[in-house]
């Protein structure tokens, strides 16, 4: 995909939704074309990071929730720094993809303030899941309409989506994305975030198979 491409081409945006911006991107990963929406809807503004020519069928795509503790602070409590470099690489790598960087997802959708004090239930031994809940606030609260229609206004019928979570293929399924393959992101666990990965796996299903289970998960700090 060009620059003139993303410029020129109508958008297929619902009206909730508008593209505002494009430029080249130079990262330390390789130089994406970034693209900028704003959800006219949620008032969030989003980012596809777009690496070589995406339309049509079978582009690499990774939908990234924004940790700014893991992507900005390298926490070790997650998985999502490490994720989020391994995605790019990974497109990089294949010569071309997607990442759609999702703002408004911050502790799974509760806001950093709430992600925050969250942490500190699980620090008293709550799991993820369970901090969330004593707060009042649901699981996970995460909506990925704008991530379909991103990739629909960016010309991608299917992907091969680098995710672990079948929340996110169901979502883009009734979203009108099709799924040529879900292609695993693993990480290499921690000491510090083995219980919360653990969690996702027995709690939200996350495909997470190099996991031993046989270790014992120590609380999470």
């Amino acid at each position: 995909m060009t620059d003139s491409d993303v410029a020129l081409r109508d958008s297929a945006l619902a009206p909730g939704v508008e593209r505002v911006a494009h430029v080249r991107l130079s990262t330390e990963h390789g130089e994406f074309l970034a693209v900028g929406y704003l959800d006219r809807i949620r008032g969030d503004e989003q980012i596809a990071l777009v690496y070589g020519d995406i339309e049509g069928e079978g582009a690499l795509t990774r939908l990234h929730s924004e940790c700014l503790t893991g992507d900005a602070f390298g926490s070790k409590h997650c998985e999502c720094g490490d994720q989020l470099s391994a995605a790019l690489r990974a497109i990089v790598a294949e010569g071309r993809g997607v990442l759609i960087y999702l703002q408004g997802h911050e502790g799974r959708g509760i806001g950093l303030l709430a992600k925050l004090k969250a942490m500190a239930l699980q620090a008293e031994g709550l799991d993820t899941v369970e901090a969330n809940l004593a707060l009042g606030l649901p699981a996970d609260a995460r909506d990925y309409r704008v991530a379909a229609e991103m990739l629909h206004d960016l010309g991608v019928r299917s992907v091969r989506l680098m995710s672990n979570n079948p929340l996110k293929r169901d979502a883009l399924l009734r979203h009108g994305i099709r799924i040529d393959e879900q292609v695993p992101l693993l990480i290499p666990p921690r000491e510090e975030n083995l219980a919360y990965l653990v969690t996702k796996r027995e709690r939200f299903g996350h495909h997470l198979p190099h996991l031993d289970l046989d270790r014992t998960a120590a609380p999470q700090p």
